[in-house]
């Protein structure tokens, strides 16, 4: 049976804007689901709390706390989330949908990846990360099922519900906050003290179950998994994978190391580690097939994991024999070389010759001394390669030229939001490039995060706040709205962070902004449709009126619901909602007479009616039907009372 055809939300208008038209997941703490936002013609997914725990001030801080954390973050790599809100007992983030899969869907399918897939996942899920951390920020949940593969090959990392900011400590009572599998040691001793390092463990984790295809840690309970997380080192991968490169062993240890302190202080860190080790490996090694993938690489296009994205950056090298390039090179190529004129006609004339022999042999050895020569001093150590520089301080990078007998050459800075300040950014010439002993490298340093101040947006409308923020460099965030009497609705309240707050450039700044003066919803339920438009439209709300009709008590044409109910409140010029009746559903009544009292209270009962006795004086000791309101074999609406006499 389809489950989802069962879900009351599906169908259903959440904040007369969000229609939901499928389920997609259920967690722990809500259901997401696809909807369309009739406001903007979009498809979203909508992340809804379970009713149950809205009435949890606790579940709901966090749930709004992961609105607000995710809107500051714009980010490729990051599910943005557009709108919070709720609607009656239901509390919602309106969130990026990305049609693909997930990391999970990827692993489940194919086992272990190749090196070169596992980083080309990772490297996006930790640039993600580090935008959080930087922004200060700590996901604390990461694991393959919340890494999102798009069918366009993006890379997006998804569900912040248990984010929170560094500089604070959750209260958890003991609680350990998590996915056991990807837990890093001391989340499980101090669940509250939690630091970004917990993010770059369980990203060694999910790289090892990547290049392995299983978790390094199990056991027959959870506790048993705790426990090896606390008292085992993560095992190398080329233990499970012979002949998989030592790099990627060494990335892996770095990040799971069980002491915080010996781990990269952040995923901007392991990220730096990351492309080091790529630059690292060798082509061969990159592709290598691992032994537990369950299916060969192919070019199947429509293989789901031939969504990840390969690197964009390597150039491919240009025929160097026109002959040997492929017609289809030659073709694309935009412009060819011009043949070189024709040599000038040799002179006819006929002249003494001079004996060619001594010269030939004299211009061979010369050739040869000299080919000698060069390959002696191309092998005499003339030349070196530019050692690996990236995420090297400025000193570390100068130790390290020097130590291969280079100098460091001019020394620029730029921002970056993904390098720590004061490391290499990147070298000229690059890394492993040959190079003349004693000649100079240049370098680039970050200067960090470009950094500007939150303009003061108080009072401007909507649409001009968000151009002040993107000519500041920012970029207009998740917009709440709030019931305001000073303010005009489409006025902005606040930002957050708050006007003067300094931030990397490119931040997003959500914004507060004024739904006006709140009015009161009226009650419009059992009224006709002109009559409700019109109550309505006196407290300043507009009207639209569903499509479908629903049984109800009411007559045919009457209100059956509203939404928003009576009760909420609502901005002036809100919409509400209207489902009209289509009169009590009529099911037949059974026939009764004869049968025991029991008997008949049970099978009008199960019929979907209510049941009354009329027992009289002479019924008072009676036990049998004597006769019934409705009769047997005629309508009547469901659940209403059906009255039997007893005799």
């Amino acid at each position: 049976m389809d489950t989802t055809l069962q879900d009351p939300l599906v169908g259903q208008v959440l904040d007369g804007r969000y229609r939901v038209d499928a389920r997609i997941a259920v967690g722990g703490m809500a259901t997401v689901y696809r909807a369309l936002d009739t406001r903007l013609d979009r498809v979203l997914a909508l992340k809804v709390m379970h009713p149950a725990l809205a009435v949890d001030g606790a579940f709901v801080e966090r749930f709004i706390r992961e609105a607000k954390s995710v809107a500051r973050l714009a980010h490729p790599n990051v599910v943005q989330v557009f709108d919070q809100g709720t609607d009656g007992s239901y509390v919602y983030l309106a969130m990026e949908y990305v049609a693909g899969c997930t990391l999970r869907d990827v692993l489940r399918e194919r086992g272990a990846l190749q090196p070169r897939a596992a980083l080309d996942i990772l490297e996006p899920v930790l640039a993600a990360l580090g935008a959080a951390h930087r922004a200060g920020f700590v996901h604390r949940d990461m694991k393959p099922e919340n890494v999102l593969i798009g069918d366009d090959g993006r890379v997006k990392v998804a569900d912040f519900g248990l984010v929170r900011s560094m500089d604070t400590v959750t209260s958890t009572t003991g609680a350990v906050l998590g996915t056991v599998s990807y837990l890093a040691p001391e989340q499980i001793e101090q669940p509250g003290a939690a630091d970004a390092r917990v993010d770059v463990y369980a990203c060694g984790v999910v790289l090892y179950e990547m290049l392995t295809g299983d978790k390094p840690h199990d056991g027959d309970s959870p506790a048993v998994v705790l426990y090896k997380h606390l008292h085992e080192d993560v095992p190398p991968p080329s233990a499970s994978v012979p002949g998989l490169a030592y790099e990627l062993d060494e990335l892996v240890a770095s990040a799971t190391a069980r002491t915080p302190d010996l781990r990269p202080y952040d995923a901007v860190a392991l990220l730096a580690q990351a492309r080091e080790a790529r630059a690292a490996l060798s082509a061969d090694q990159l592709d290598a097939v691992p032994p537990q993938a369950l299916t060969a690489a192919h070019s199947n296009a429509e293989d789901r994991t031939s969504v990840i994205p390969r690197a964009l950056t390597v150039q491919r090298p240009l025929p160097v024999n026109e002959d040997d390039a492929e017609p289809e090179a030659v073709f694309n190529r935009t412009s060819r070389l011009a043949a070189p004129p024709p040599a000038p006609p040799r002179s006819r004339s006929r002249g003494p010759r001079a004996p060619r022999g001594p010269l030939v042999i004299v211009t061979a050895v010369l050739l040869a001394l000299g080919l000698g020569a060069g390959v002696w001093y191309i092998n005499s150590g003339q030349f070196t390669k530019v050692p690996p520089l990236l995420a090297k301080t400025q000193a570390q990078a100068q130790e390290r030229l020097a130590e291969a007998g280079l100098e460091v050459g001019k020394v620029e800075r730029a921002y970056s939001d993904t390098v720590r300040r004061g490391t290499v950014i990147s070298t000229d010439p690059a890394t492993g490039a040959r190079i003349r002993h004693n000649d100079s490298v240049n370098l680039v340093i970050s200067a960090g995060p470009e950094t500007v101040k939150v303009p003061d947006l108080q009072g401007y409308k909507l649409d001009k706040a968000r151009t002040v923020l993107k000519d500041s460099g920012l970029q207009p965030g998740m917009v709440t709205r709030e019931f305001n009497d000073e303010l005009s609705p489409g006025f902005v309240i606040s930002s957050e962070p708050a006007d003067g707050t300094k931030v990397r450039s490119g931040s997003a700044v959500a914004l507060t902004v004024s739904k006006g003066s709140p009015v009161d919803v009226p009650d419009v339920t059992g009224e006709s449709l002109a009559d409700a438009k019109a109550e309505l439209a006196e407290a300043g709300l507009k009207v639209k009126v569903a499509s479908v009709r629903v049984h109800s008590d009411f007559d045919a044409g009457q209100v059956a619901r509203q939404s928003p109910v009576e009760g909420r409140q609502a901005a002036e010029g809100d919409t509400v909602t209207l489902t009209l009746s289509k009169g009590p559903e009529m099911i037949e009544v059974p026939d009764v007479v004869g049968d025991s009292v029991d008997d008949a209270t049970d099978e009008l009962k199960a019929a979907g009616f209510e049941v009354d006795e009329d027992r009289g004086l002479l019924g008072l000791f009676g036990d049998t039907v004597k006769s019934q309101s409705v009769a047997g074999g005629d309508r009547a609406p469901k659940g209403s009372t059906i009255t039997i006499t007893i005799r």
